[in-house]
């Protein structure tokens, strides 16, 4: 275990999930820590969705490093709570700690940073294509899903609180998944008899099983040791004795020579032709393959097997299904991220791959789509930690 994670390790010992009440609400109008084609995404907003996502972590993963979100760039709040509550890391230094705590800030911030601005690209693509989704439509599948899952609203309201989520954030969450399904649908393809039929000729294994053959053996360095080991046989001493004395394979030796369930081109290629030539219930050898000479007897044949296209149908249309899903997810962001990439900037403190040097724009650009949602509203269990 690297120092990091028993350090890491050490910080999840007593980390409780934390925001301070000045960084979530004191936020003024052009607070940002990112900019979407003139759409911030606010301090304020940015500090809300750490915490949900350091709640979701601590239920989890009990036990594992939790971070304050608001304490970079000093991280001095991480420190001192690290000094009062890891004695073992009492003499650590300040820029060792540090650079922990800064290391698990970035992975929550990259995170949620990501959940932001994905969220905006989908709703700035959406609007570029002219796709909607009313608040209506919004409403009732999430009524429809908080019903099937929740058997009362006392039951929904302990998980808004131990997720540290708003009915805010689930609509929004809601809101983006449904944009998410109506840019994939555009552009989802229809899995054709044709396809199906291609598929199923091209992976002919995948639908039925190969002959295989249950054998017996005796393995020998020399030919002159097969031939006793065949005439011992012939006069009607067992396999497990014959194996036992003769024998050098070490897999079959002590089980009476037994090979089950084998398929063509699984043993030496001598072995393997002879083998899959030969009758059942007849001795022959000696065979000299690679690894010495076999006496050998076929015991049981088990034929091959093929499911029919037609009953291969249901697997391999599901399986293209899956593969047309697939190809439109990664379709769609690759298509939002060439449209909304150019547009989005980030400060450096929050800086990920998507998202790289802050440029403020020098006065308010009025967007060509309706501005962006994202929930901001901060829950009180949060704002009172």
């Amino acid at each position: 275990m690297t120092n990091w994670i028993r350090r890491a390790a050490a910080l999840g010992a007593f980390f409780v999930v934390c925001i301070l009440v000045a960084a979530c609400g004191s936020g003024v109008p052009g607070n940002s820590v990112a900019d979407v084609a003139g759409n911030p995404i606010t301090l304020r907003a940015f500090d809300h969705w750490m915490y949900v996502a350091a709640k979701s972590q601590a239920s989890q993963s009990p036990g594992a490093p939790v971070i304050v979100p608001n304490d970079p760039p000093n991280f001095s709040n991480c420190i001192a709570q690290v000094r009062k509550g890891v004695p073992s890391l009492a003499k650590t230094p300040d820029a060792q700690i540090k650079a922990d705590c800064k290391q698990l800030f970035t992975s929550y911030s990259n995170q949620v940073m990501d959940f932001l601005i994905k969220g905006y690209w989908y709703q700035a693509e959406a609007a570029r294509e002219h796709i909607t989704v009313s608040d209506k439509q919004v409403l009732k599948t999430f009524t429809t899903q908080k019903n099937l899952q929740f058997k009362t609203p006392a039951e929904f309201n302990t998980f808004l609180s131990q997720t540290g989520q708003t009915v805010q954030d689930i609509l929004f969450r809601f809101r983006i998944n449904a944009i998410f399904q109506k840019l994939l649908a555009k552009r989802a393809g229809h899995v054709t008899p044709k396809a199906i039929a291609a598929y199923y000729n091209s992976h002919l294994s995948q639908f039925g099983t190969p002959e295989t053959r249950d054998l017996r053996i005796v393995l020998t360095k020399t030919k002159s040791q097969a031939l006793a080991a065949m005439k011992a046989l012939k006069s009607h001493q067992s396999w497990k004795a014959v194996a036992k004395k003769y024998s050098t394979d070490p897999t079959t030796k002590n089980s009476g020579g037994q090979l089950v369930g084998v398929a063509k081109g699984q043993e030496d290629h001598a072995l393997d032709v002879a083998a899959f030539s030969a009758p059942t219930n007849k001795l022959l050898g000696p065979i000299k393959g690679q690894f010495g000479y076999y006496v050998f007897e076929v015991t049981k044949i088990t034929k091959a097997t093929q499911k029919t296209l037609a009953q291969a149908t249901p697997l391999i249309e599901q399986t293209l299904k899956s593969q047309q899903q697939s190809n439109s997810q990664t379709a769609v962001n690759n298509l939002v991220r060439k449209h909304w990439i150019s547009q989005t900037s980030c400060r450096s403190l929050y800086s990920m791959s998507d998202c790289h040097g802050f440029k403020p724009p020098k006065t308010p650009t009025a967007p060509s789509a309706p501005a962006p949602t994202t929930p901001t509203t901060t829950t009180s269990s949060s704002t009172s930690r």
